[in-house]
């Protein structure tokens, strides 16, 4: 008993002794998989411990502090799109993503270094005061955006309806720099900003953003005119700078039969690819579509314009779309503060990737930056109707929306080939 009991005892003599030696030898081998990850942890925390003791300000040094800055420098880094978020911005971005924030309604990304416009929306006090799609932010009531994260630039833009935000604006296309003093609103986007029926039985459809309640919007609007007799349809997607992929979804879903394929995104890990398709209350609408676009058109936007044009459901008119083509998934941290973190890219169904591309018309119409803001006025104060009364209000004449007008005569030549191809009446089709 005794000679069993002692090797048992060496036994587990062995055991620690061996994993003693395996703990102290781990650095050397490669067989721990996170071995990279507490490396550099360790090597983090002793910078973070170095500065955070010898920094001459002790209350810029505090560890919470350069964690969060930290953070922020990491995430940047990565993409224009990835960022970590204090509990402040994801309120912000929880808000925009249900249709309400306050601010001055500009959509805004970092791109090389700048921070530029994608789009002003629709009749905010942006847009009102003439910001265009490809101005750059400079300043926000005279501080420069260099070094502030995007979540802190957004912080700054926006805030309690009625209040003046200072914004700095440098316009590439005149070399101009612009300084406006906005006062900002309760942003309340409605996604389906206009529906209405056009000559000949074209129906018009614009959509400002993708949001929570932007399919029901768009497909009661589409109701609404067929019901009013629409034989065609134009989805105008201009200066649309996307939003929820889910609302893309089901904009599309009317188009597509049950189960077909809309849209793709592919991961890192081979497995990783989800396919959002059609559900079973999917229209499979035969309706001839056309789609205008602009470099103010991106991300969930696209995805609806790729879908279709890929499928040969509608005519892409107007000019390349924006190019933001992948996948953010908001990973919730402690303290109501969230990670926005890049984890896919959409595909189209035919595997055409959007991103950093965008989707190209099949009919090209190119718009200055002068003439598009011209158009987003008069498209803002439908109730002008006479041009002289309009001229003297805004300074100047009605101009024609050529990428509209183009869409409405693409749409009349499939009207004309379809009504060639019927046969006459009394006959019958075939040999």
């Amino acid at each position: 008993m005794l000679k069993r009991f002692l090797i048992i005892a060496c036994g587990a003599a062995c055991g620690i002794l061996l994993a003693t030696a395996v703990t102290r030898m781990r650095p050397a081998w490669s067989l721990w998989p996170n071995r990279d990850l507490d490396r550099n942890t360790a090597y983090f925390r002793s910078v973070l411990d170095l500065v955070g003791k010898n920094y001459v300000e002790e209350k810029d040094a505090g560890y919470d502090r350069l964690t969060h800055a930290a953070l922020e420098g990491m995430l940047r880094s990565l993409d224009p799109h990835s960022e970590f978020m204090n509990a402040g911005a994801y309120r912000e971005l929880a808000e925009e993503m249900n249709g309400k924030f306050g601010g001055i309604g500009i959509q805004v990304e970092r791109r090389n270094g700048k921070v530029l416009v994608i789009a002003p929306i629709a009749d905010s006090p942006a847009e009102r005061a003439g910001v265009q799609r490809g101005d750059e932010i400079v300043k926000v009531d005279g501080q420069s955006l260099e070094k502030l994260s995007m979540d802190k630039i957004i912080e700054r833009l926006r805030g309690k309806p009625g209040t003046k935000v200072g914004v700095m604006f440098f316009r590439p296309s005149k070399l101009q720099t612009i300084e406006l003093v906005l006062k900002r609103e309760a942003i309340k986007v409605e996604s389906v900003r206009d529906a209405h029926m056009l000559a000949d039985g074209i129906g018009y459809i614009q959509l400002t953003q993708f949001s929570e309640r932007t399919g029901a919007e768009f497909k009661e609007a589409l109701k609404r005119l067929q019901t009013g007799g629409a034989k065609a349809l134009i989805l105008d997607l201009r200066n649309n700078p996307g939003g929820l992929l889910d609302a893309a979804v089901e904009v599309a879903e009317p188009f597509f039969k049950p189960g077909e394929l809309i849209v793709y995104t592919q991961g890192r890990a081979a497995d990783s690819r989800e396919e959002l398709r059609a559900g079973s209350s999917a229209g499979g609408l035969n309706l001839p579509v056309a789609v205008l676009v602009n470099a103010g058109t991106a991300s969930a936007a696209e995805v609806v314009a790729g879908a279709l044009k890929d499928t040969s459901r509608a005519v892409v008119v107007g000019e390349t779309t924006f190019g933001k083509g992948s996948v953010q998934t908001v990973f919730r941290l402690k303290n109501g503060e969230a990670l926005r973190l890049t984890t896919a890219r959409y595909y189209t169904p035919g595997g055409v990737s959007i991103h950093e591309k965008g989707i190209e018309p099949q009919v090209l119409v190119v718009v200055s930056l002068e003439e598009e803001a011209k158009l987003r006025l008069q498209r803002l104060r439908t109730d002008l109707t006479d041009p002289k009364e309009f001229a003297t209000r805004f300074g100047f004449e009605p101009v024609e929306d050529r990428p509209l007008q183009t869409a409405i005569d693409v749409l009349k030549g499939v009207d004309l080939l379809t009504a060639r191809s019927r046969p006459a009446p009394g006959k019958t089709a075939g040999p």
